[in-house]
Order: C-alpha cells, then structure tokens, then sequence
C-alpha cells in the first residue's frame, strides 16, 4: 500500500467516529476523533520527510 493510500485508508477509518461525535453527540468519539488526528498528522509528517528525502537523493543524483 503506497503513503497515499495509507492516508486515505486511514481518514476513511475516522468517518465513524466522525458521524457518531457530530451527528450523534457522543464525547467519547470526539476524543478517539481526535486521537486519530494526531496520528494522521505523524504519518502525514513521516511522508512529508520521505518526500523531502527522494527530492535530496534525485538532486544529488543530477548532480553527481
């Protein structure tokens, strides 16, 4: 599964939580909502840095 997919995959997985804080009023979801957020903002940074990496590696590659 690619970064991308991962992090659709896993938004996707939030939509419960979701529907149940805002439709339905459950507080409880609120807090694994947010949880799920600060996830997604970790692997949202991992792969902001793996792209910033292949960017280095393909200039050094040009370089060389």
């Amino acid at each position: 599964m690619s970064k991308l997919e991962e992090l659709k995959f896993f938004i996707d997985s939030m939509q419960p939580d979701y529907e149940k804080f805002y439709m339905k009023g459950q507080n409880a979801a609120g807090t694994r909502l947010r949880k799920g957020l600060q996830e997604l903002r970790k692997k949202a940074q991992d792969f902001r840095n793996e792209i910033q990496q292949e960017r280095i590696n393909r200039k050094a590659e040009k370089s060389s």
